[in-house]
């Protein structure tokens, strides 16, 4: 197996330790809950990274590297809802996101088109994770701001709306797509 996916398949099993860890709720799992997300986010960057540059794509890699992401994404966002600090609507709006988007990258595969992420999302991807690393610290989600906000309602509804923001921008932006395989 390739190191870029090796890579990937950590950071799959980071997956499940970064949720037992979170959910021992003290405050010393909060930091090394975070730790570990943050290894796993930079494992996404690494294993992009050595896939290119040492010629490793494969369609085993473009298949769970996407993957790996949402787990860690949509498992952080989960226990964030469970816990209160992020509302089940902005987790809501973000998981539609992916299904969207990966739904219309799955149409257009079956039309033989390939669908780059574009700089939106790979900002939104950026965003995302360092919301969640704000929202994973009690002590720094918690910091007041005007008008009765904290710095986690502030990353809180930076991420959501630009997610929204960005899935809305890539299905306009690829809606031949989805007008060529209406039609057919």
């Amino acid at each position: 197996m390739k190191a870029a996916n090796i890579i990937t398949l950590v950071r799959i099993a980071m997956v499940p330790v970064f949720i037992v860890v979170y959910m021992m709720h003290t405050e010393t799992s909060e930091y090394i809950s975070l730790v570990i997300f943050i290894i796993a986010s930079i494992t996404d960057k690494l294993d992009g990274y050595i896939a290119r540059k040492y010629n490793q794509v494969s369609n085993f890699g473009k298949f769970v590297d996407p993957l790996a992401d949402k787990l860690l994404v949509a498992s952080a966002l989960i226990l964030l809802t469970e816990n209160g600090v992020v509302p089940g609507w902005a987790t809501f709006v973000i998981l539609a996101r992916e299904f969207i988007v990966t739904s219309l990258r799955v149409v257009a595969i079956s039309e033989g088109r390939v669908l780059a992420a574009n700089n939106t999302g790979k900002f939104k991807t950026v965003l995302q994770i360092v919301a969640i690393c704000v929202l994973i610290l009690t002590s720094v989600r918690s910091f007041p701001l005007a008008g009765g906000f904290t710095t986690g309602d502030l990353f809180m509804w930076a991420m959501t709306l630009f997610t929204a923001w960005s899935g809305f921008s890539y299905c306009w932006d690829n809606r031949d797509i989805l007008t060529v395989s209406a039609a057919k």
